[in-house]
């Protein structure tokens, strides 16, 4: 007996490819929403209604609707942009948005506090900037992220390059979006299709990223398709493929769960595309449809089997995979400050707490970066640890970047705490309609507590990985901190404790439903232990396991990183 499939399949096939009655949504005066089936639809183009939830009870009190407002997310490939496209974005983020960037953990730009009035011109204003936000949500291939680590500068040019394409070749081809957001003509009586996708697009979202050893600044292994750049006599000979790869998972429902990627086999670059068009093209068909709670790539491979998968993959490519070649991660943080490339340019990287570039005083960020754009002459990259890299800076222009970093309170890194500058969080309330507790607005309320109490034990330059999540869902990537947070109540949240610094560790529950209270005092005794037993240069994750704190959660194979 065929499964019943879920709602949102239904939504889909009937959505004539995206279109739904979006354009009739966006005219109704009436509302400051849209309809919930459009609602869904609407992902696909890149943006999610929200409310202000800290409105809620006030609003009905007055017998108001919700404080209704929409998130615009970028497709930015590798998040580089040139500096034209920086002030347009900031630009955007003042004329239609609450007047802040938000630099995410997928590599882009998000847009928060859009009026229904405002998200047409908005899209619009992004697409004529020279970007998109067709397929940064939904059920498809969303942003392709990749190594912003400018020391490796020449592997990363090509490495992006392999992302742009990647991203290009799997964008979805329906004409709604050019139609709803740019006044493309329809062409009346032209045959229309998804030649990769279908009508009902993928069962849930899929992640690829592309990763440049020794860092794994994008957590490879996190992604549904994770390739790893092998370099080899300074040239890309090709990637080690991983698949499966999840961090989302559902309190209390032990079917749902964060999983690492598989590292499966090699390929060469010019057979990248094909690999990954085979892949999604697996998962459409193998999905879960009927369950979106088991609908990732991470599901059908646990379901089907790792090697029942590789086999498929084989079958439809012609081909066999070659045997994973050898590399090792050091890290999967950021390197802040100056760094020299190999070809005498010059890339800055600044800590932006929580990806958050708004102009809050005594700071000035988004204003700062404002006449820092209007005076560089290289690009910017973003990163996947929310962070931001001036790059391809001039000798001659680096003083000039540096008063202007310093002038506007953009020079934070030269005095945080190593935990404050490993710290990723998710927005989470008042806006996210997933979120159980406090993410984003909490970090710098537990940051100072949390350095208080390395601080007393002589850990405050300690690189502890911090990630905070206002639920389970996992868009800060909580189950790779060495630290992490998951909000299951307002003010209540899972400990949990143990991961890697290399991101190839999954982290265990240590703590279930604990209050700020109880998180401060599980952790304290963990420092002290910390302080007075590590060996040398051991990370707080790796001495958690070694001292017999916490039982080995699942890694990736020794051999895989060999």
């Amino acid at each position: 007996m065929t499964a019943t499939l879920s709602d949102l399949e239904r939504i889909k096939a009937g959505s004539r490819l995206l279109r739904g009655t979006i354009v009739e949504g966006l005219a109704d005066p009436v509302t400051g929403a849209i309809s919930d089936e459009d609602n869904k639809l609407l992902k696909f183009h890149g943006s999610y209604q929200q409310d202000d939830r800290d409105l809620r009870d006030e609003r009905r009190r007055q017998k108001l609707e919700p404080a209704y407002s929409f998130l615009i997310r970028a497709r930015l490939p590798g998040g580089v942009i040139t500096s034209a496209q920086w002030l347009a974005f900031d630009a955007i983020a003042r004329e239609y948005a609450n007047g802040t960037l938000r630099i995410t953990t997928r590599q882009t730009f998000q847009w928060h506090g859009v009026r229904k009035p405002h998200l047409k011109p908005a899209i619009a204003a992004i697409n004529h900037a020279m970007a998109s936000t067709i397929a940064a949500c939904g059920d498809v291939n969303r942003n392709v992220v990749c190594a912003a680590n400018p020391e490796q500068s020449a592997a990363h040019g090509e490495v992006h390059a392999w992302a742009v394409r990647l991203s290009d070749h799997l964008r979805p081809r329906t004409r709604s979006y050019g139609e709803i957001w740019l006044d493309d003509e329809l062409v009346v009586g032209t045959e229309e299709s998804e030649p990769l996708y279908g009508a009902t697009y993928l069962p849930r979202k899929f992640k690829i990223g592309l990763a440049v050893p020794p860092v794994n600044d994008i957590d490879v292994f996190a992604q549904d398709l994770g390739l790893i750049a092998i370099i080899q006599d300074g040239a890309l000979a090709g990637f080690n493929v991983a698949v499966g790869g999840g961090m989302g998972a559902s309190h209390g429902d032990a079917s749902t769960y964060p999983r690492l990627g598989d590292v499966i086999g090699f390929v060469t670059p010019e057979r990248v595309l094909e690999l990954a068009e085979n892949v999604i093209a697996i998962q459409r068909d193998w999905g879960d449809r009927a369950e979106r709670k088991h609908a990732r790539l991470k599901y059908t491979l646990d379901r089907r089997g790792v090697g029942a998968f590789v086999a498929e993959l084989e079958s439809r490519l012609g081909f066999a995979l070659e045997s994973k070649r050898p590399f090792a991660f050091e890290h999967s943080g950021d390197r802040y400050g100056w760094i020299e490339d190999h070809a005498g340019r010059w890339h800055l990287t600044l800590h932006i707490e929580s990806g958050r570039l708004a102009d809050t005083p005594p700071r000035s960020l988004l204003s700062g970066m404002r006449e820092i754009a209007n005076a560089h002459r290289g690009d910017f990259r973003l990163t996947c640890n929310q962070n931001l890299i001036i790059a391809n800076v001039a000798a001659t222009d680096r003083a000039a970047i540096d008063a202007l970093v310093q002038r506007h309170g953009l020079d934070g890194y030269r005095r945080q705490s190593g935990i404050r500058r490993h710290a990723l969080a998710c927005v989470a309330l008042p806006t996210c309609g997933l979120a159980m507790a406090e993410s984003e607005r909490y970090l710098p309320d537990l940051l100072p507590k949390l350095e208080a109490l390395l601080d007393r034990r002589g850990l405050l330059d300690a690189p502890i990985l911090l990630r905070l999540s206002g639920c389970p869902n996992g868009c800060a990537r909580p189950y790779l901190g060495e630290i992490a947070l998951i909000g299951k109540a307002p003010g209540r949240y899972n400990l949990m404790l143990g991961a890697d610094h290399r991101g190839q560790r999954l982290n265990r529950l240590y703590r279930e439903n604990v209050d700020e209270d109880g998180i401060l005092a599980a952790i304290e005794p963990l420092f002290a232990r910390y302080a007075a037993e590590r060996v040398a240069d051991e990370r707080f994750g790796d001495f958690l396991l070694r001292s017999g704190v916490l039982p080995a959660p699942r890694t990736i194979p020794v051999e895989a990183i060999a």
